[in-house]
């Protein structure tokens, strides 16, 4: 039956001491910087390739070119998705985030001196952050596998997935001030040397799983594994992974589907928003940038909600975990389709950036559908399912941008309108396709046999919050 479990929590320390909101706070963190480390180009290469009153362009990169270097993170960060996802299932997440981040901020700090040996160097580098940065999203599914109750799948998720969406908020007005007051280069150095410090507290603080952590309580980590059950799956070889019954999966294909429609416009906005707010709506960097991060400000500040709002629903049956994902994901959907078309037909400054900011904003209740959505139907799987989905939601990364690039040769209003209208129809085709056949409940070969040890009969065991 498609339920939460029963309250387990009794007899736990107080909120601020309990150690998987430690793990959900410095994810947050980590999530924060990752998108830092993304977010600075988008700012920087319009410093480097546009003048102002402050200051004059280095670069005379066309905007097919701009594109190809925007885009080229996701060549490496689509090569080790699924990489991941496996590595996570079989030695953990933490190590795997910790280095693949520290990585990515190294590359970050060597990007000025390669912009100013050549173009091709910085594409180079930015391919290999992104083979890096590409374990860190599935590198969490393994860890909440490990340290998330299930009736606080979506709260701890949503709450660490949010840093993304606040490391672009401060991401975006910090790079444009860095790039006026102290030049483009401190757009890469800043962001990079502060992922770094964030790297070494959570390789120090977090362990894999809660039983190898010295500080939980005994109350704590009994909770946690009573209420996760049997899903460590490290000693079983890649090849006896079900992979028929994971890559035949609709529900797995739901997930895939959603993801990639989400991180379309996600995407297309991340990369090309400032270039947007430059071109169309004549916004100097700073005031661009500024307004850029709108967006994602009401998106970081939903997702602190949404995550409680959808437990809540959950823990008192006022909907099935199917039901829930649904509704949060399929309105996120529709409601993005229709304001990314009504900013695709507006001429005014309020208008295209109220519209833009819910279009954004509202994908907040999408990302308690779909990114949790791995954990509800095979936990123990759950990093190769977003190493997968995210393998193909990596796509929108690589053709968006180049796309833009294509369409904008004359940075005009009907140009970007185009944009915004094949943004619309994403979200609208990704919303039917996760209403038809995406599920909350934990998939038949996701369901793990035990022994009873006074006996030979097997039982199955199935957590299905």
């Amino acid at each position: 039956m498609d339920r939460p479990p029963e309250n387990l929590s009794d007899g736990q320390p107080p909120f601020w001491k309990q150690r998987r909101n430690l793990v959900a706070f410095l994810a947050f963190l980590g999530f924060f910087n990752v998108y830092t480390l993304r977010v600075n180009l988008s700012v920087g290469i319009v410093a480097m390739t546009s003048s102002s009153d402050t200051r004059t362009s280095e670069f005379d990169w066309g905007p097919e070119l701009r594109g190809a270097i925007l885009s080229s993170f996701f060549y490496g960060y689509i090569s080790t998705q699924l990489i991941g996802g496996l590595l996570g299932a079989k030695i953990g997440g933490v190590k795997l985030i910790g280095y693949g981040v520290f990585s990515t901020a190294i590359l970050t700090i060597l990007t000025p001196v390669a912009a100013r040996y050549s173009v091709y160097l910085v594409i180079v580098l930015r391919v290999i952050e992104g083979v890096f940065e590409g374990v860190v999203y599935p590198g969490i599914h393994a860890v909440w596998s490990r340290w998330a109750p299930p009736a606080e799948r979506t709260r701890l998720g949503s709450f660490a997935f949010s840093g993304s969406f606040v490391g672009t908020v401060v991401g975006y007005p910090m790079c444009g001030w860095l790039a006026e007051k102290y030049g483009w280069p401190s757009t890469f150095y800043v962001p990079g040397f502060v992922a770094i410090i964030w790297c070494v507290v959570w390789l120090t603080c977090i362990t894999e799983s809660p039983v190898e952590d010295k500080h939980i309580t005994k109350e704590e980590l009994k909770y946690i594994v009573d209420s996760i059950g049997p899903t460590d799956d490290t000693k079983i070889s890649f090849v006896d992974y079900p992979w028929k019954d994971i890559l035949t999966s609709m529900p797995v294909w739901a997930i895939t589907c959603a993801h990639f429609c989400e991180n379309w416009g996600f995407y297309t906005l991340l990369t090309q928003l400032p270039s947007y707010m430059n071109d169309v709506l004549k916004f100097n960097i700073g005031k661009g940038s500024l307004l850029s991060a709108l967006p994602y400000l009401v998106m970081s500040i939903i997702l602190q909600f949404s995550g409680f709002f959808v437990d809540w629903l959950r823990k008192n049956e006022i909907l099935t975990t199917t039901q829930v994902r649904k509704v949060f994901n399929c309105g996120a959907f529709v409601s993005q389709t229709i304001f990314m078309y009504l900013a695709s037909n507006s001429r005014s400054e309020i208008g295209s950036i109220f519209c833009l900011t819910l279009a954004v904003g509202l994908g907040a209740f999408a990302w308690s559908g779909f990114s949790i959505n791995p954990l509800d139907i095979a936990p123990q799987y759950a990093s190769i399912l977003l190493g997968i989905s995210n393998t193909f939601a990596t796509i929108p990364g690589i053709v968006s941008p180049m796309l833009a690039g294509v369409i904008v040769q004359n940075k005009s209003a009907e140009e970007w309108q185009w944009v915004f209208l094949i943004s619309s129809g994403i979200y609208m085709f990704g919303a039917v396709f996760y209403g038809i056949f995406a599920s909350g409940e934990r998939q038949p070969w996701a369901k793990i046999k035990i022994e009873e040890k006074n006996g030979h009969d097997n039982k199955t065991f199935e957590n299905v919050a």
